[in-house]
């Protein structure tokens, strides 16, 4: 039996998206009996702004949410995933872990669409089964990596596909499928407007050329000004309504005898609404970033940026790069090549360009953006296989070749995707801490950790935080910094102060200077200094403290050891200068080896027995105490402190039951995160215990 042209496409999705689906389940298969993984016996999922949208669905599905609570509930990955939990008769754990798999697999379906479209339905196929696992694709698609990645790339390919047809077929409809699909696109990912001005200025330049030529420009016109009121930097409601009267004015022939007047008013309509604006502004985030930044008028103050601790915002190694594209270098390079002779023959796929573009941002701006490469690139190397594949002779040649070269291309990513063993974001004791948090926190009190655990804390206890994965640019990560790495005192003192003034900021109006200021700059101002260096040593003296309108629990978890250094450079620099401070000295190892002159804590730190001393690289310095901790059976906590030399200024501390050695110098030997968690040393006056554990510690803030 032989399928027709549809049929063949719709098995060739099927296939290819089983595929896609089948492969991410690796994971499954792999962790199944890993229990830490799962709570209330479900997975958990594996990425932190995930907890975010999780916040939001939720809060849809119980019709409870609060004002300033941050949560996304108006945000279209929680209202698609609410509606989706709502439907179907699992429960929504295993919707949102589950999610990431089949909504990220529709990317199949364009890519299979485009080959169709340039007459490759088999390099369509190839392209689909490549760009569905690529490296990087996969890895921001996994099971668990529930996040908007999982429709970042499907949107976009899809306009593509519209975008192609459109040029070649200048049918109406396309006109509508493509602002529709901007809007769509919008909605879910309000940032996708650098691309979709990416895709408007080639038509442009498209449209440019045809004039020149004296070609018929009217159709690319009106696409052009179906794009740009879909692009309007107004409400989504908004523009489908303009789109829809347009396109209905299309189709009754009034459009094309105003076509130039049209474009005007969508240009003129388009940057009045401001929409070039996130553009220039997402810009800036990524490509213009600078590692100090300065905010506020009456009083200037640098604080550090995050992106320059953003893994994702770095540059990266040509080699990563080419793998996250493509799995392997050789396979990016042909794939490079691909795409190169698949543009000579046909010119419409020059509109892939923009993906391309977006994608080598990555190796200058950080890995995220390869994704964007993914599917392109795909359709490259594809089509370089089979055009290579019709110099057969024969089918059974052809299809060899083809199949040969297909299981190589793919071979690599199925390889990494078996490695890529991803944990998920919190462990399930961790989990269980913050649950009972739930039932002893009101929904009003704060809970504050390190803006790395700020969503998935809002999601399990219920609570407010002061920082996360979406509010942690540097004037909101120095008070946590400072909390985290001072003394009790002072930290405790910048707790009760840095809620109470972001709830204050919530009830004032956003033209309020007050508003505009961060919150050390206002507190700076109204305790009566001009210098934030000596608010910040007032901190040590008597002083009166907002009144108290909530409570604050501290998040100490165990995994943030690993992360110290990184939480200091946030606070240890001087505000008014953004002149950067020592690094307090800090070193953890796992792994040490024992002899009988000295413990050789690996990367030349060792501690030498009979002096007493520590030696780092080629120096030695006494050891002021050395600190062991340990559980009694009863889970209870235990400190032998020995004092070698008090006049030194470097601490070891061996941390028995986690296999642990610290070697770190009094400014983190004092701090509050060491104090606390390490020691369980906390000051009665300012902190009580709430829920101890070896993994995360919680203590509720007394002032």
């Amino acid at each position: 039996m032989t399928l027709t042209r549809n049929k063949q496409t719709l098995l060739l999705i099927l296939i290819a998206f089983t595929f896609s689906v089948v492969v991410r389940l690796i994971w499954v298969y792999q962790f199944s009996d890993m229990e830490q993984f799962k709570f209330n016996g479900q997975f958990m999922i594996n990425t932190n702004d995930g907890y975010f949208y999780a916040e939001g669905a939720r809060d849809i599905l119980s019709g409870v949410s609060q004002e300033n609570d941050l949560s996304p509930i108006s945000s279209a990955t929680s209202i698609i995933t609410a509606a989706i939990a709502k439907i179907l008769p699992f429960s929504f754990e295993v919707v949102i872990f589950y999610m990431p798999a089949f909504l990220s697999s529709l990317l199949v379906i364009p890519i299979i669409l485009i080959g169709r479209s340039i007459g490759k339905l088999e390099a369509g196929f190839i392209a689909a089964l490549l760009a569905g696992i690529a490296w990087s694709y996969y890895n921001r698609t996994m099971v668990g990596y529930y996040d908007t990645d999982l429709l970042n790339i499907v949107f976009p390919t899809f306009l593509l596909w519209s975008l192609i047809w459109a040029i070649q077929t200048k049918e109406e409809k396309y006109l509508l499928f493509t602002a529709m699909e901007i809007i769509a696109y919008r909605w879910w990912y309000p940032q996708s407007y650098s691309l979709e001005f990416a895709f408007f200025g080639l038509i442009l330049v498209y449209v440019l050329y045809q004039y020149i030529k004296k070609h018929d420009i009217d159709y690319n016109l009106t696409l052009l000004s179906f794009m740009m009121f879909a692009m309007m930097g107004l409400d989504g409601w908004i523009r489908f309504t303009i789109v829809v009267v347009l396109f209905l004015a299309l189709k009754k022939g009034l459009v094309y005898k105003y076509t130039y007047y049209i474009v005007a008013a969508s240009l003129l309509m388009f940057f009045l609404s401001g929409g070039f604006d996130p553009i220039w502004a997402q810009l800036k985030g990524y490509v213009f970033k600078d590692s100090i930044l300065v905010m506020g008028e009456d009083l200037k103050l640098h604080y550090f940026s995050v992106m320059q601790t953003v893994r994702e915002a770095g540059q990266i190694p040509f080699e990563t790069f080419a793998n996250r594209i493509s799995g392997h270098t050789l396979t990016f390079l042909l794939s490079l090549a691909g795409y190169v002779w698949l543009s000579y023959k046909h010119r419409v796929m020059l509109l892939g360009l923009p993906l391309i573009g977006l994608g080598f941002l990555a190796y200058s701006s950080g890995l995220r953006f390869t994704i964007y490469a993914v599917p392109v690139l795909a359709l490259g190397i594809a089509f370089l296989i089979s055009e290579l594949s019709s110099y057969a002779n024969t089918n059974l040649k052809k299809y060899a070749f083809m199949g040969v070269f297909t299981l190589l291309i793919l071979a690599p990513n199925i390889s990494h995707i078996i490695e890529y063993k991803v944990p998920t974001v919190f462990n399930k004791q961790e989990v269980e801490v913050l649950d009972r948090l739930k039932g002893i926190a009101d929904r009003e009190d704060y809970v504050v950790g390190w803006w790395d655990y700020g969503y998935p804390i809002r999601y399990y206890a219920d609570v407010k935080t002061l920082s996360d994965g979406g509010k942690h640019e540097g004037s909101v990560n120095f008070p946590t910094s400072f909390i985290l790495t001072q003394p009790q005192i002072q930290a405790a003192k910048m707790l009760r102060l840095d809620v109470e003034y972001t709830e204050a900021k919530f009830a004032m109006d956003t033209n309020d200077s007050r508003h505009k200021r961060t919150n050390i700059a206002n507190m700076t101002l109204d305790y009566g200094f001009r210098d934030t260096n000596d608010f910040i040593t007032s901190l040590q003296l008597d002083m009166k403290l907002p009144a108290k309108t909530r409570d604050i629990y501290l998040y100490l978890p165990n995994r943030m050891m690993s992360i110290y250094p990184t939480v200091t450079l946030f606070s240890n620099l001087d505000l008014m200068t953004g002149a950067k401070g020592k690094q307090p000295f800090f070193y953890v190892s796992n792994s040490v080896q024992e002899s009988k002159e000295y413990l050789d804590f690996g990367r030349g730190v060792k501690l030498h027995k009979a002096s007493g001393s520590i030696e780092v690289g080629m120096q030695k310095t006494p050891v002021k105490n050395f600190v062991k901790t340990f559980y009694d059976k009863g889970g209870k906590l235990h400190t032998n402190v020995q004092v070698l030399n008090p006049n030194s200024n470097l601490n070891v501390v061996f941390m028995s039951n986690y296999n642990q050695f610290l070697v770190i110098d009094d400014t983190v030997y004092n701090s509050l995160y060491f104090q606390l968690f390490v020691f369980e040393n906390y000051d009665k006056n300012l902190f009580e215990p709430t829920l101890l554990t070896p993994l995360v510690k919680v203590y509720k803030l007394k002032i």
